[in-house]
């Protein structure tokens, strides 16, 4: 015990301030710890790094999204816009080949086209015109691109001796079809024709419109377009008859590319219920009519100025600016200053069925005031066939009894019976199941005439003008 405190006492004072020095001095850390911390300072400077480059990827993710809205915006702003322009298009009254009423042809030349059946003579001094079936073939021989016909009726290839001009357009139309010439042939759905397959089969492309869908009609309507230039509107359909047993009437436009114009809506509105069971609740623009009753398509027609539009039926087949035709013809018959004069297969106001009696007044008011309220000349022609109602006569009394009394009053009412008038046919022949029969349907004014395919002036068909699918011609003179 002694030595030891002696050691230590011996040892000097600055070596003892040493050692208390050192003691009071912090201990190292240890290697392991030293990694530990540099390990923890690491993974939070890799952390903080992590979520700055999140944050820059936010930035740019939330950049491009607000890119593709400002984009999807000016696209859908571009797709109005065009839309707009298009729409404009339309209202100009530019189809899908560029025809428009600035460049479309609208001197025309026009020729009436009459089938008479054999064994009808007229007199030496009546006007001679060209023949419907040669009409319809100098159409056909003059298609470098497409035909377009719209006809309820479609059986050419009979086994009737006076079939034969029906069997040579049949095939004259099968010829074109393999001439590159497109071919659009439109029919009622109740038309179960062999002509219409063997057509569709060659190539040409059959649209059946299905009326019944619609109100439980027909169509009516009759008329060509060739070459997009030259157009055929008149009474006759796509039968034998019409080229042979019937007398028909027509008129052919040739270079009037204006009245295809319009005319080319309607076939394209006919066109456009294929397959469909109701009309649209909005007719496209491309449907809507170029020129109507207000206003007219001026043309030159044989060098004489003109004025002329197409009026259609039924109504929910007209979309705006389409005339109705019940409409159009009222107003014919109303602006009439002299005469009017009136040629149909059929005229009964009234409709008896087993069940109801309707009477129809419009159009024999129509004809009552112009002959009692302005003087205006009448004379009417009408068909004397197996199926004439005998009340027919009973109503013509009624027009003639007016005039009896009231001065100025001018009617004249011819029954025109073809077989009579028939002087080769034998009684065999006029008792044969295809009679002959005048169907043509026309109206001359002093101041228009118009033309159309459906023959008959009937309680049963006018007084629900809307059932029936049928186009109506209109010409006017200039004063109109």
């Amino acid at each position: 015990m002694e030595i030891r405190q002696h050691e230590w006492l011996s040892a000097s004072p600055h070596e003892g301030f040493e050692q208390m020095r050192l003691k009071s001095r912090p201990k190292e850390p240890s290697p392991s710890l030293t990694r530990v911390g540099a390990n923890f300072y690491s993974s939070v400077k890799q952390q903080d790094y992590s979520a700055s480059v999140w944050l820059r990827r936010k930035d740019k993710l939330e950049h491009s999204q607000q890119k593709c809205i400002v984009i999807f915006a000016l696209v859908c702003c571009f797709a109005i816009l065009v839309a707009l322009i298009f729409s404009a298009v339309d209202i100009m009254g530019e189809d899908e080949d560029g025809l428009s009423e600035k460049n479309c042809q609208n001197k025309c030349r026009i020729a009436l086209v009459e089938n008479i059946p054999e064994g009808l003579n007229y007199s030496e001094n009546a006007p001679f015109h060209l023949s419907l079936f040669q009409g319809w073939m100098n159409l056909l021989n003059m298609a470098k691109k497409s035909v377009d016909i719209v006809s309820s009726h479609w059986d050419l290839n009979h086994s009737h001796p006076s079939a034969c001009q029906g069997q040579r357009l049949f095939e004259k139309l099968l010829q074109l079809t393999s001439q590159n010439i497109e071919i659009k042939l439109v029919s009622d759905v109740t038309a179960d024709s062999k002509v219409l397959e063997a057509l569709r089969l060659k190539g040409a492309e059959v649209t059946y419109m299905n009326m019944t869908a619609y109100n439980k009609g027909r169509l009516q309507s009759s008329f060509w377009i060739v070459d997009k230039q030259h157009v055929y509107i008149g009474s006759a359909g796509l039968d034998w008859q019409s080229l042979g047993q019937m007398k028909e009437l027509g008129v052919i436009f040739y270079n009037c590319s204006c009245l295809v114009l319009d005319l080319q809506r309607i076939f394209a509105l006919y066109s456009s219920l294929k397959f469909k069971s109701r009309v649209p609740q909005t007719w496209s623009k491309r449907l809507y009519g170029v020129y109507d009753n207000e206003k007219k398509l001026q043309l030159q027609l044989n060098d004489t100025k003109s004025q002329a539009f197409v009026s259609n039926s039924p109504k929910l087949f007209c979309p705006k600016n389409r005339s109705f035709d019940i409409d159009a013809i009222y107003s014919v018959i109303d602006d009439a200053k002299q005469y009017v004069y009136i040629a149909v297969t059929d005229y009964l106001p009234i409709s008896s069925t087993s069940t109801k009696r309707t009477y129809w007044p419009d159009l024999d008011g129509k004809i009552r005031e112009a002959l009692v309220l302005r003087s205006v000349k009448v004379r009417l022609l009408i068909s004397f066939w197996k199926e004439t109602d005998p009340l027919t006569f009973n109503f013509i009394s009624s027009l003639k009894a007016i005039c009896t009394e009231i001065a100025n009053c001018s009617l004249k009412v011819k029954f025109f019976d073809l077989e009579r008038e028939n002087v080769c046919a034998t009684k065999e022949q006029k008792d044969h199941a295809f009679p002959k029969l005048n169907r043509n349907k026309y109206m001359v004014t002093d101041g228009a005439a118009y033309i159309e395919p459906s023959p008959r002036w009937m309680a049963r068909q006018e007084i629900h003008m809307a059932l029936w699918g049928r186009l109506v011609f209109y010409l006017l003179s200039p004063r109109r």
